[in-house]
């Protein structure tokens, strides 16, 4: 055999090793590349599903792909394969997942952890959720306090204590409805009269400054446009 033919057959053999070693490359990379557009649509890329209420997250990709559902676990018994068609049926809220509608069909304590779980709350609304320590009710009168903190971490109520039944999970909410939020509706038992009833806690036509800070105790909250203005000047 000549020298040309040996040298030939050396780079032929070197160029198959590396096309082998090449594929091999490949292979490794594409097993640990992101996936595409094309295989995202095969579990969907649903990360985050917006409520009025609340900013609520849920992982397409940890329920089929990690945890090997099929896509009939959940649609279209569960849920219509259409994002936002729960949102559009008007009853997607905390109280329906309590009974075992949508995520609470298998998110019921035993199957998954259960939507009641104070401390699972969030697993699916946001690991920087914070709870307000104080929210600060300024309509329909000025104003009125809750001490979140006290109730939640003190007296240890769950938020399904209050949310979604007595107030929506968002700050502000009762106050959109001015004729709704009075005294006469706690009275009856609505809003905070369902626990401050004189019972369960001390009756809301009672202890009224426990609550009521007044147009005084709202401007040494947060400060008066007046005294900032004069703040200025000096």
């Amino acid at each position: 055999m000549t020298i040309c033919k040996k040298l030939y057959m050396a780079l032929g053999l070197a160029a198959a090793l590396g096309l082998i070693s090449s594929a091999g490359v490949l292979a490794s990379d594409e097993k640990n590349a992101a996936p595409t557009a094309e295989e995202m649509q095969s579990w969907g890329a649903t990360e985050v599903v917006s409520q009025e209420q609340v900013d609520s997250m849920f992982s397409h990709k940890t329920h089929v792909v990690e945890l090997d559902l099929d896509c009939d676990s959940c649609h279209p018994d569960i849920f219509q394969k259409k994002i936002g068609s729960a949102a559009a049926n008007g009853d997607y809220n905390m109280a329906a997942l309590e009974e075992g509608q949508y995520c609470g069909a298998c998110h019921d304590g035993d199957t998954a952890f259960g939507v009641k779980d104070p401390e699972s709350c969030v697993t699916c609304h946001g690991s920087d959720m914070k709870q307000p320590k104080t929210i600060v009710f300024s309509e329909p009168v000025k104003a009125v306090t809750f001490n979140h903190e006290l109730h939640t971490e003190d007296l240890g109520l769950e938020c399904s204590s209050c949310h979604n039944d007595l107030f929506k999970m968002k700050m502000g909410n009762a106050e959109t409805k001015p004729e709704e939020f009075t005294m006469e509706a706690l009275y009856a038992g609505k809003y905070c009269g369902a626990c401050h009833n004189g019972d369960d806690a001390f009756a809301s036509d009672t202890k009224c400054t426990t609550c009521h800070i007044g147009v005084k105790g709202f401007e040494r909250l947060f400060g008066s446009a007046e005294s900032e203005k004069e703040g200025g000047e000096h």
